[in-house]
């Protein structure tokens, strides 16, 4: 069984900063592919980080130059680095993975973490 534990979250003022973990657990090979995504109240869910096939992070325009994103294979553990956080920021934060199962690659999500950025 795999299990995806996020960490991290909170309620921060405007030019704060916050570091979110997302650790997955259970039987799986190897993870293919993670991202983050957020939701705020009454909007839908949009991707804020990812990775591309080529490996490289890729963000939403509305993050660039603020939020990082970065993976810890030994500890099959991704990280959202966030600074110079502002109240639109607010939502709950998914963390989503692909994971190498057997000869499948399977989507997995986090319970999802929620960050509240203070004006």
């Amino acid at each position: 069984q795999v299990q995806l534990v996020e960490s991290g979250g909170g309620l921060v003022q405007s030019g704060g900063s916050l570091r979110l973990s997302c650790a997955a657990s259970g039987s799986f090979f190897s993870i293919a592919a993670m991202g983050w995504y957020r939701q705020a109240p009454g909007k839908q869910r949009e991707l804020v980080a990812t990775f591309t096939n080529a490996g490289s992070p890729d963000y939403a325009d509305s993050v660039k130059g603020r939020f990082t994103i970065s993976g810890d294979n030994a500890k099959n553990t991704v990280y959202l680095q966030m600074n110079s956080l502002k109240p639109e920021d607010t939502a709950v934060y998914y963390c989503s993975v692909d994971l190498i199962i057997g000869r499948g690659r399977f989507p997995f999500w986090g319970q999802g973490t929620q960050v509240t950025v203070s004006s």
